[in-house]
């Protein structure tokens, strides 16, 4: 989310566009190819790590050291196990805390941050200035963030192999939020604010709002509220949808020279002498398999999912992209017109420009000086660059998660004549078949054949509701079509104090999630919703009771 930790790789390497480049979605195994050369970039200019935009939500960078420095690391030891007795083995879940606004003895709330798909780390920030410290401020409470099993350091296996990985599902992770909630002892806090003797405030954004969602449906007796935002509740195998809410809310211009392209290039590749020619002009003559190369076309529109109203905080990058691929015609008929190429390739304008994006910004991260080819830097077809599970190979966690329970494959439209602003040869197929390639069978466990979106939908899907359960989705986020605010699949709810149901105007993905230290500088939009958050918070402690001695 933040862009402040890549300065010295986008120094010397070709941007994303002004901002955020390193927020990437980490999807299907040209998602890890990219990893792994961002990662190599990485290592080499001797910069930290950049962060991966799983395919459920996005990722901050590590939060300034200054502001770690105030919210120091705590532990707290969770089983690896908590059902089965499959393992005695223990792990430390690492969690911050923010006391600048506790009022002890006022019956005031914990406000708790679910880490979701990332280092804990990067959610330090939301305990500084964003919705961990607007509410504990608004209530005297105290803000917490939970790190994720697995994640970060709350890791208890040694390797990231098939079986090591089989404690990572969301009915484990939940136990680990309710574990933690009955059972922590805040340092340098004298009095007892477990649930359900203290209110909890749950939030989570994207698929840690999903688990909030869950949290609330089913831990009722600790979770006395929660906060789901961008909360992806409904699991699915392919999701089509994110690329077309893409397609709808980008600038038009860009959207029709995007499915005019991608028109062109699909065509082009059903024309054996064409191939090469086309490949070459995005200078991927060498990439074998035509999956992989209009595969690596999709790399820019993840960028969506990254704008924010903070520029701090937000990316510009599908901006810059658009405006490459546009150009400076006046007009949609200057780019769309044909340009006859040597050898007989004909284009649009418009697929020029793409093709210099890609050149410039992609492909020239392929380290082919080197003597590396673009099949090694983009080819998916070699199943053992995907085996590797030692720790570092951090991208095996979100992988193993939706190919075990969430899904998301991205595919162009079902239809086929559904305007598109991907290729129609990425299907399931292709963007499943890292699935099998990274997790062969294990001796004790063995990923699905398909993602068992079943177990998610199962707790509420579209339909999930509760008293004191928020949901909270932005206007264009490329990730709505799968919260309960779907406005392709959900019906519509009455926006209640009770049961607050609410639509940011232009937002993008959990837009109230951060916060400016002075908010009067925050957006209208921004101002709005955290005051809404406020109000009902509040309005749900006022019916707030501890529970009797005798459970009554």
């Amino acid at each position: 989310m933040l862009g402040r930790i890549l300065l010295p790789l986008l120094l010397a390497l070709p941007s994303f566009g002004a901002g955020d480049a390193e927020r990437l979605r980490l999807h299907g195994a040209q998602g890890v190819n990219f990893w792994k050369l961002r990662e190599a970039a990485n290592r080499k200019l001797g910069s930290p790590s950049f962060v991966v935009q799983d395919d459920s939500g996005f990722s901050n960078t590590p939060s300034d050291p200054a502001v770690s420095k105030r919210f120091p690391t705590h532990t707290f030891q969770q089983p690896l196990d908590h059902f089965d007795n499959t393992s005695d083995a223990t792990f430390e879940q690492r969690y911050w805390i923010n006391t600048r606004h506790y009022k002890p003895g006022t019956g005031a709330p914990v406000i708790v941050i679910d880490g979701g798909e990332t280092s804990g780390e990067d959610r330090i920030p939301f305990l500084d200035t964003g919705i961990a410290d607007i509410l504990a401020k608004a209530t005297g409470g105290v803000g917490v963030v939970l790190e994720h099993r697995y994640y970060g350091a709350s890791v208890g296996v040694k390797n990231f192999t098939t079986d090591s990985l089989r404690w990572l599902n969301n009915e484990q992770a939940l136990e680990d939020s309710a574990n933690f909630m009955r059972n922590v002892k805040f340092k340098g806090i004298d009095e007892d604010l477990t649930a359900p003797n203290t209110a909890w405030i749950y939030y989570g954004g994207s698929y840690a709002g999903a688990r909030a969602a869950h949290m609330k449906i089913l831990y009722p007796d600790i979770v006395f509220g929660a906060i789901a935002s961008s909360a992806v509740t409904h699991a699915a195998l392919i999701n089509w949808e994110y690329m077309d809410v893409i397609r709808l809310a980008a600038d038009p211009k860009c959207s029709a020279n995007l499915v005019r392209s991608i028109t062109v290039i699909d065509s082009l590749l059903k024309v054996p002498r064409l191939r090469n020619p086309l490949k070459a002009l995005f200078d991927l003559s060498g990439l074998e398999n035509d999956q992989d190369f209009v595969s690596v076309l999709e790399w820019p529109l993840g960028s969506w999912q990254g704008r924010n109203w903070d520029p701090d905080v937000g990316s510009t990058d599908f901006d810059y992209f658009c405006a490459v691929l546009n150009g400076n015609a006046p007009s949609l008929n200057d780019v769309h017109h044909d340009i006859t190429l040597p050898g007989g390739l004909t284009v649009n304008v418009a697929v020029l420009n793409y093709a210099k994006y890609v050149k410039e910004n992609i492909v020239s991260l392929c380290p082919t000086d080197s003597g590396v080819t673009v099949e090694e830097c983009f080819g998916t077809n070699d199943d053992e660059r995907y085996q590797a599970t030692d720790l570092d190979q951090t991208w095996r966690l979100w992988v193993f998660q939706y190919c075990t329970q969430w899904g998301y494959l991205t595919t162009a439209p079902p239809n086929r004549h559904h305007p598109t602003i991907i290729s129609r040869l990425l299907d399931v197929d292709y963007a499943h078949k890292i699935c099998t390639q990274a997790f062969p069978p294990g001796k004790f466990f063995t990923v699905p054949q398909l993602p068992n979106v079943t177990a998610v939908n199962a707790l509420g899907d579209f339909d999930i509701a509760a008293d004191r359960l928020a949901f909270i989705d932005g206007e264009v986020d490329p990730w709505r079509p799968y919260t309960p605010n779907s406005q392709y699949y959900a019906s519509p709810r009455p926006d209640t104090v009770l049961r607050p149901f609410k639509v940011i105007p232009g937002g993008v993905h959990h837009w109230d999630e951060n916060g400016l230290a002075k908010s009067t500088a925050e957006p209208q939009e921004i101002r709005a919703i955290h005051k809404e958050m406020v109000s009902f918070v509040r309005a749900w402690l006022k019916d707030f009771r501890k529970p009797s001695a005798t459970g009554t």
